[in-house]
């Protein structure tokens, strides 16, 4: 007989992803054990490996419930209606509300996504070319013409502002919403102002 699914299930879950992102983000996932997962989360080693069946497991849920989440949410905003300016502004604030909170997984995503299967790691790099297609679209949008046939340069803007944002942590990790929107606008208009005046 198949073993019933407890009412909390997918709330515990939650709850050891989120503890195991902060393990991996401080340990590292090479030197943090199941057995540390297991005291950070709470709950007995017995327990934790009723969820995951080892560290990689856990590990790829952790980056593809975050990577995911990240891409559904950016990718299904409504920009149409949308000057292209307000498109790069409101594409860029979200992305940075969307890190809010979730900085170990970030850095866990920076750091250990290698230690991943090829296929799983092929998953999530879908996700995140997801996200590139979506600001190289807002990108391309606010400067008509200049990428024309020069993939190689729009790769290089896009990447420049993911680098912009994906640190911003690091400087200023517990910035309000307030602060987010104003480093967005901030990245928008050097954005803005260096893709409308790069020579052709």
């Amino acid at each position: 007989m198949a073993r019933t699914i407890a009412k909390d299930h997918d709330q515990k879950r939650a709850h050891i992803l989120k503890a195991a992102a902060r393990v991996f983000a401080e340990q590292g996932f090479d030197r943090a054990s199941m057995a540390v997962l297991a005291k950070e989360c709470g709950i007995s080693k017995a327990n934790i490996y009723h969820y995951y069946d080892g560290k990689d497991a856990l590990l790829f849920d952790v980056l593809d419930n975050y990577l995911r989440a990240l891409r559904d949410r950016l990718c299904g905003l409504d920009l149409s209606g949308l000057a292209a300016p307000a498109q790069l502004r409101l594409v860029l604030r979200e992305i940075l509300l969307a890190y809010q909170g979730a900085d170990d997984e970030h850095r866990v995503q920076s750091t250990a996504m290698r230690a991943l299967s090829e296929e799983q790691q092929a998953i999530l790099r879908d996700y995140q070319r997801d996200l590139v297609q979506l600001v190289n679209g807002v990108v391309t949008a606010n400067a008509p013409g200049v990428f024309d046939h020069d993939n190689q340069r729009l790769r290089e803007v896009t990447m420049s502002i993911f680098g912009m944002l994906n640190w911003h942590y690091m400087w200023q990790g517990d910035a309000d919403t307030d602060a987010r929107e104003r480093y967005a606008d901030l990245v928008a208009d050097l954005i803005l102002g260096g893709v409308r005046n790069t020579p052709q």
